[in-house]
């Protein structure tokens, strides 16, 4: 049986003070990988590696940057991969603004395409040497069930999202033949402050109230729940782990059975 232990890897783990990145790092850190977070705000970032299991004598850390500025992302990155490898590469950070398409101004496209694709390929260019030279590399993008079918009211991110998921599946391509696996995985409606702001201006939009938008939300998701941001990391520390080697290019949907499409 193939032992799913991350000890001696290196997880580097964006968006990560909190939601769905923060989870993701703990779950990899309780299976023995070294997290380093990545994240705009220090402060909040000393908090989470301080909840990260040290069972297996790791000593996490974490890289300041922000996504809205690809060149501080950039210099971090560039600083840490000279004296770190990385392992797993985790991409996640918010989601950009709902609205309708029609109502985006071009330099919505180009923040969001900045923050999610660029800042993406940033750090996957930076970590994967050292994966190959590993012989082991996981990228791990979390992206959305707008991959499988847009979503209503989420103009920009479903156009940024479709982009993701394509430089991935084209990264997956060149990859494969270095152990070096790329996949996406496809949030549904998480219980995350994202969700609470798509709630909010949801129910203020159509007049309901929080209560009457989220049932209704709730009843198109046959598990008639939220996720966690642990039922989401549950899926991204499998990808991570040596038991997905042979999951490579694929958009994995955690949606409670939400989306409408095989």
């Amino acid at each position: 049986m193939i032992q799913n232990s991350l000890i001696g890897k290196i997880a580097l783990v964006g968006g990560s003070t909190q939601g769905i990145g923060l989870a993701s790092a703990q779950a990899l850190a309780s299976m023995g990988a070294t997290c380093f977070l990545l994240s705009r705000n220090e402060e909040k970032l000393k908090a989470a590696v301080a909840s990260l299991s040290t069972d297996a004598g790791q000593q996490h850390g974490y890289l300041v940057a922000d996504y809205a500025t690809p060149d501080t992302v950039s210099a971090a990155i560039t600083k840490f991969v000279a004296q770190h490898e990385v392992h797993i590469l985790i991409n996640n950070t918010g989601g950009p603004a709902g609205g309708p398409i029609t109502d985006a101004a071009t330099a919505d496209f180009l923040n969001a395409f900045n923050q999610h694709l660029i800042c993406n390929h940033i750090l996957a260019t930076a970590a994967i040497p050292a994966m190959k030279a590993a012989g082991y590399g996981r990228i791990i993008n979390i992206v959305s069930t707008s991959v499988k079918i847009p979503l209503s009211g989420l103009g920009v991110s479903n156009t940024i999202r479709g982009a993701v998921a394509s430089w991935a599946k084209t990264m997956a391509n060149e990859l494969g033949r270095y152990g070096i696996t790329v996949n996406n995985v496809l949030p549904g409606a998480t219980a995350t402050e994202r969700l609470s702001a798509i709630v909010g201006n949801k129910s203020a939009k159509e007049g309901k109230t929080r209560e009457e938008t989220e049932q209704e939300m709730l009843a198109e998701i046959p598990a008639r729940r939220f996720a966690t941001p642990a039922d989401i990391a549950a899926v991204v520390a499998f990808l991570a782990s040596p038991s997905a080697s042979y999951v490579n290019g694929t958009s994995i949907p955690v949606d409670g059975g939400r989306t409408g499409s095989l």
